[in-house]
């Protein structure tokens, strides 16, 4: 189960780095990637914009394990350590299983490892589904549930798993405006300390959550120098120099 836990405990100290070196990885035939440099700055939420195609899923499943990468890439944490089993993915679709309700959701992870689900992970997961604004939801099935309710229930499951590092792949791009804003401000609170890859086709949003901005463009794909809001994220979407470095971004991705 490649899903994320609790902000309050140890893992969200662990800070570690992605170091992705020469990375080359083919897709019938042709190079998605091919020569290509990237970090992931310990405990800071980086954000990667660029075209549809351009690989940057590719590049999240390449980091969780489940692209296959060509020599002579070298993808590494930082401490030395594996990075297998400190990776968590959170999908865009919610990935929600029908017939369990929230509670069972959110701790679906722990049973398929095999985990004894006692009273300690049950509270666990009482509390991440409080957190997210749904503990009075516990037995709700996914089609009793919003849009919304559903991605708050993935990212408490996803919470669940807690590893040090989150990968994102569009998780709030399916939902309505209002609901995309709150839900972009729980992650950036629950996921403080975590290193986080979040792939987004939304400037603002990139604005709002990521410590760092890059762009991926061009075949093979290569990755831009970082772009550096001011302040902590999650950033005010009405700040009149978001919007200005939006306007940018937009440019930037339109050529």
């Amino acid at each position: 189960m490649h899903d994320i836990v609790r902000p309050s405990d140890s893992a969200s100290h662990i800070r570690i780095g992605v170091n992705i070196k020469r990375a080359r990885l083919t897709f019938d035939g042709a190079a998605v990637f091919d020569g290509l440099d990237f970090s992931l700055e310990g405990g800071l939420c980086t954000c990667l914009l660029g075209p549809s195609g351009v690989g940057k899923t590719t590049l999240l499943r390449l980091i969780a394990g489940l692209a296959e990468p060509e020599p002579p890439t070298q993808l590494s944490a930082e401490d030395g350590r594996p990075l297998q089993g400190r990776v968590a993915y959170m999908a865009q679709q919610d990935l929600l299983l029908p017939w369990l309700g929230a509670l069972d959701n959110v701790l679906v992870g722990s049973r398929l490892r095999g985990e004894k689900i006692g009273p300690a992970l049950i509270d666990r997961a009482r509390g991440l589904l409080d957190k997210v604004g749904l503990g009075d939801r516990l037995r709700a099935k996914p089609a009793e549930l919003s849009g919304g309710m559903r991605q708050r229930v993935a990212l408490a499951r996803t919470l669940m798993e807690d590893r040090p590092i989150v990968l994102m792949d569009e998780p709030f791009s399916a939902l309505d405006a209002i609901t995309r804003l709150r839900l972009q401000e729980m992650a950036a609170r629950l996921l403080t300390g975590r290193t986080v890859l979040l792939v987004t086709h939304d400037p603002l949003e990139a604005l709002r959550l990521g410590h760092r901005i890059h762009v991926m463009a061009g075949q093979p794909a290569g990755i831009g120098p970082a772009i550096v809001p001011s302040g902590p994220p999650p950033r005010a979407p009405d700040d009149p120099a978001l919007l200005a470095r939006q306007a940018e971004l937009l440019r930037q991705l339109a050529s």
